[in-house]
């Protein structure tokens, strides 16, 4: 099943560090199977309130995203940009093929 790493970003400061870890981060995901699905592209919101940047990195699996966000290449790089940034990072499991929703109503009922 699909996994998927996503980071909100706000107020992110633009200079050397930031610039290196965005050079530097797909040879960190990579190996894991790693691809980008979202990297800060203009969003609409249609409710409520979102500041900031989205990235979605898509992995094979949550496990393999978690392997990626707790692999030494990624954590060397990980401070270029958690000192120049605030983020609420997350790893969500994608849906199995097939999924319905029907499936969940009836688990909570």
């Amino acid at each position: 099943m699909t996994g998927y790493a996503i980071a909100h970003l706000t107020d992110v400061r633009i200079g050397p560090e930031v610039l290196e870890y965005i050079t530097r981060i797909e040879s960190t995901f990579e190996p894991f199977g790693g691809r980008w699905v979202v990297h800060g592209q203009a969003h609409d919101v249609l409710e409520g309130e979102l500041l900031g940047d989205l990235v979605i990195i898509g992995f094979p699996s949550a496990d393999l995203a978690h392997e990626w966000y707790a692999s030494p290449a990624y954590r060397e790089i990980l401070p270029l940009r958690t000192a120049h940034s605030r983020a609420t990072t997350v790893v969500v499991a994608g849906v199995p093929e097939g999924y319905r929703a029907q499936q969940t109503a009836d688990k909570l009922t």
